[in-house]
C-alpha cells in the first residue's frame, strides 16, 4: 500500500532530475547569505560606531593647570582651566559620561611620536573624553562656554565620521538588497524553465490524465512539492557550505564590532551558544531562514507555471 501511496506516476524524477535544479538553487542561496552577511555586517559596524567611538567628544585643554580666566580676573583663589572644564562639564545636560585621560594614558596614545623625537618631556594638553546621549550634539553650545573659562580649548567630535559611515552602511545594505532580489529573480528564472522543461517531457502524460479529469491542483501541486523539496535540498547546501565563509569573515570583523574575541576554549559545536558566540544571531537566523524560503520560491514559482501552462492546453 506504501508503493502505491507514493507512486510517481507522472515519471517526475526523470522530469526533474534531483541533481541540476539543487546545484542552481544551492549556488543561488549561497550568494544570497553572502549578500544578507554583507548587508548585517555593514549595519552592525554602523551601530557599533555610533553608540560607541561616534559618540565620544574629546576635549584638549592646553596649559590645564594655569589659572581659569574668571577667576584670574576676579582676583578669587584661581581654580585651574582643566578644574573650570570638568565643572562646566559636569553641569551640562546630555553628557552621560567624562573621562579625563592620565599621564601614563597620554603618553601611551603619542608614543609613536615621542619615540620618534626623543623628547618624552614636551608639555601635554589635559585631554578629556565625552561620551552624550544618542541624538545629543551639545557641541554648538558647550565650546563658547568652555574657551570663556579656559580660550584656547578645542573639541572634536567624530559625528562627521559617524554621518560618513551610516551613509556607507546604508549604501552597503542596498546593494546587498539589490544582490539578493537579482539572485532571487535569477532562482525564479531556473525554476520555471526546468519546470517548463519537465512539463514539456511529460507533456502527452500529464494531458492525458488532464483528459481524464485530473485537476490542475493536482497536477501543480505534484510539481510543486517535487521541486520545493529539491529547492529546499539545494537552499540547505547553499547555506552549509556558506557557514565556513561566514565563521572566518566574523572572526576578522570580532575586533570591530561588540562580539569581542574569539573563544580560548574550542567550543561544543552541539550547543547553541556555542555558535551564538562565534557568529551574530543575526546571521544565525539568516542561515536557517534561507534553505525554507528557497523552498516556498521553489514551490510558489512551479505552482504558478504549471497552472499558466496548463490553462493553454485544450
Amino acid at each position: 500500500m506504501a508503493r502505491q501511496r507514493y507512486h510517481d506516476g507522472l515519471a517526475l524524477r526523470q522530469a526533474l532530475p534531483g541533481r541540476f535544479l539543487p546545484f542552481l538553487v544551492g549556488s543561488m542561496a549561497f550568494l544570497a547569505a553572502l549578500a544578507l552577511a554583507g548587508g548585517i555586517a555593514a549595519h552592525s559596524l554602523s551601530q557599533r560606531w555610533t553608540h560607541g567611538a561616534g559618540a565620544v567628544t574629546t576635549v584638549q585643554v592646553p596649559g590645564p593647570t594655569d589659572p581659569a580666566t574668571t577667576t584670574a580676573a576676579m582676583g578669587q583663589m584661581p581654580a585651574t582651566r582643566i578644574d573650570a572644564v570638568l565643572a562646566i562639564l559636569a553641569a551640562t545636560p546630555g553628557i552621560t559620561d567624562t573621562h579625563r585621560l592620565s599621564d601614563a594614558e597620554l603618553r601611551a596614545l603619542l608614543a609613536p611620536w615621542i619615540e620618534q623625537t626623543g623628547d618624552a618631556s614636551l608639555p601635554l594638553p589635559a585631554v578629556i573624553e565625552l561620551h552624550t546621549a544618542p541624538g545629543q550634539d551639545v557641541a554648538a553650545s558647550l565650546l563658547p562656554r568652555l574657551q570663556a573659562q579656559a580660550p584656547g580649548v578645542l573639541m572634536e567630535h567624530d559625528s562627521v565620521w559617524s554621518d560618513r559611515l551610516a551613509a556607507l552602511a546604508a549604501s552597503l545594505q542596498a546593494c546587498a538588497g539589490l544582490a539578493v532580489l537579482v539572485v532571487m529573480t535569477v532562482a525564479v528564472c531556473v525554476v520555471m524553465a526546468a519546470t517548463r522543461a519537465g512539463l514539456l517531457t511529460r507533456r502527452q502524460a500529464i494531458g492525458l490524465i488532464h483528459a481524464l479529469g485530473a485537476t490542475d491542483s493536482y497536477i501543480s501541486g505534484r510539481f510543486a512539492t517535487r521541486v520545493g523539496l529539491l529547492a529546499l535540498w539545494g537552499g540547505l547546501c547553499g547555506s552549509v557550505l556558506a557557514l565556513p565563509m561566514l565563521l572566518a569573515l566574523s572572526q576578522l570583523a570580532a575586533p570591530f564590532t561588540a562580539m569581542g574575541d574569539a573563544p580560548a576554549t574550542a567550543p561544543d559545536w552541539r550547543d547553541l551558544h556555542a555558535w551564538s558566540a562565534l557568529l551574530p544571531p543575526a546571521l544565525l537566523w539568516m542561515l536557517v531562514i534561507v534553505p525554507p524560503a528557497a523552498g516556498l520560491t521553489g514551490w510558489a514559482t512551479t505552482q504558478l507555471t504549471v497552472r499558466a501552462w496548463l490553462r493553454r492546453l485544450p
